[in-house]
């Protein structure tokens, strides 16, 4: 299973509902909040090319983008072979 990075906020509704469908997909991911760690935003801005919205998810080397993108990829059936599930 390739490591699942993703960038939120504490108060960002879209980052609650992209980890609770990683959470029903059983698997485990690194969270890194921009807002505690103003470094981890640049680091999010660099490798997203500049998207500053969050959630900011990342798959392997793979940017999968924002909540909206995780859940297309949910209803697409291409999410599960992605995470390895």
């Amino acid at each position: 299973m390739p490591p699942i990075e993703i960038y939120t906020t504490p108060t960002c509704g879209y980052c609650h509902a992209a980890k609770r469908l990683l959470a029903q997909k059983g698997v485990t991911y690194t969270e890194y909040d921009v807002i505690r760690d103003p470094s981890k935003r640049g680091e999010m801005l660099g490798r997203s090319n500049g998207r500053r919205t969050v959630p900011q998810i990342f798959v392997g080397e793979t940017h999968v983008g924002g909540c909206d993108d995780l859940y297309a990829m949910e209803r697409s059936g291409t999410l599960d072979p992605l995470l390895g599930v």
